[in-house]
């Protein structure tokens, strides 16, 4: 049996979904599982936690918490990474409230805009400490990456280290139930298609019975057929042809059209939640001191496999039974408009051999355009981590089409300098 390695066991909940299911797989029931955070406290409650499943479940797999970072990779076979590193604070408050200063409002945060690369500048450098461990103590290992921002990271990792990387993420298996749920329609029988980039990939086909769903999905979306929490997503299908695969929430920051000082009415018009991460990790924050006791101090807790990608891409490799996911993957000709350096999200076969993204051509001409707009920063962040210069963070900012549609260059590059000085020994020092 394996050896697994968990990064940011301490998000407890998460550790519980994707540990959880490692130890319902018959494949993969007595691995080894080491457990690794920098925070004691959590790594002790996520121990406890997956210790009385294991027990309550067989008992059959090994736990193992650790906070020395060598020994939890040495000889490990697999590696999921869910780090947040500086938490909600001071980082993620810091990314939301210095942008606030200068008329800047954001969603969520954690993929692009100016709150998603300096999400990345403070992650890429600990994922990069990973990778040189890596190399050295488990070579060969395969790292699920599941931390946001998900093309900057993963990109990064796959361009400038040597660690075999896929970024995994949750909205590509939700996207078209998700968009057939709010138009009344059942996903009974129905094929898709999704191919772009992290977080706004694009359902190019939904079928069943060889017959194309989106002029009924369109007709009934105009007579009215869309929920709150989605209008901005339901408008991009109507302007773009085809439905994104994130959160309206999500999607309102990543485009220059929805959150706009000087349009304060489109706020109400299309339901978008600003400040929503932070109310978010208050809500955790909350919701986990009354859970705690439920789940970590728990002898009789047990789990029921979900549909997170991780245990099925294991189970894939360890026993040669082929599994199709959306994964993060450096865009080697698999979308030929879109940039050859690029992370993008395809379809991939797993097995035996591995995770083997497929070949999608070229999307859409207008899906392309608006990809190459959030690559454009996804890039530029990359290289100013790796280059230490700050001023391929002032080119990341001035390229983002939230911060850009919103900002002048001087209010750009000034409110970069204040990100820099306020996150302190947060990030690397820039030149």
């Amino acid at each position: 049996m394996p050896k697994i390695t968990f990064m940011g066991a301490g998000s407890t909940i998460f550790a519980k979904n994707v540990v959880g299911d490692c130890m319902l797989t018959p494949s993969l029931t007595e691995s080894e599982i080491y457990l690794y955070d920098i925070d004691p406290v959590r790594l002790k409650d996520s121990e406890n936690m997956l210790n009385n499943i294991n027990k309550n479940i067989g008992g059959k797999a090994k736990i193992i918490a650790t906070m020395d970072r060598k020994l939890a990779l040495r000889g490990a076979k697999y590696v999921v990474n869910a780090i947040q590193v500086g938490g909600y604070e001071p980082c993620t408050v810091t990314d939301f409230e210095i942008p606030k200063k200068y008329g800047l409002r954001q969603t969520i945060a954690d993929t692009l805009g100016i709150g998603g690369i300096f999400r990345a500048l403070r992650t890429i450098p600990v994922m990069f400490d990973f990778a040189r461990d890596m190399e050295e103590v488990c070579p060969d290992a395969l790292f699920l990456n599941y931390t946001n921002p998900m093309a900057i990271l993963t990109g990064a990792m796959l361009r400038y280290t040597g660690v075999k990387t896929v970024g995994l993420c949750h909205s590509v298996q939700v996207c078209a139930k998700t968009l057939l749920d709010a138009v009344g329609m059942d996903m009974e029988g129905v094929q898709w298609h999704i191919a772009g980039i992290n977080h706004m990939a694009w359902l190019l086909q939904i079928t069943k019975d060889g017959i194309d769903l989106y002029p009924e999905i369109k007709k009934r979306s105009l007579s009215g057929m869309v929920p709150d929490y989605d209008r901005v997503r339901h408008e991009i299908m109507h302007r773009f042809g085809y439905y994104v695969t994130e959160s309206s929430e999500h999607n309102a920051e990543y485009m220059p059209y929805f959150i706009k000082s000087q349009y304060p009415e489109l706020i109400e018009k299309f339901n978008i939640p600003l400040d929503e991460y932070p109310r978010r990790c208050i809500d955790q924050i909350e919701g986990w001191k009354k859970m705690r006791d439920e789940l970590v101090n728990n002898n009789e807790l047990t789990h029921e496999r979900t549909h997170e990608y991780a245990s099925y891409i294991l189970e894939a490799i360890e026993t040669d039974k082929p599994y199709k996911i959306g994964g993060n993957v450096i865009n080697t000709g698999l979308i030929p408009n879109l940039p050859s350096e690029a992370c993008v999200e395809v379809p991939c076969l797993v097995d035996k051999s591995g995770v083997t993204p497929c070949y999608v051509g070229n999307l859409p001409p207008q899906c392309a355009a608006l990809n190459r707009t959030n690559i454009n920063v996804q890039l530029l962040t990359i290289e100013a981590a790796v280059t230490g210069k700050k001023e391929h963070i002032y080119h990341a900012a001035m390229l983002d089409p939230h911060t850009s549609a919103e900002l002048p260059i001087d209010k750009i590059v000034a409110l970069c300098d204040d990100l820099i000085e306020a996150h302190g020994d947060w990030l690397p020092k820039y030149k």
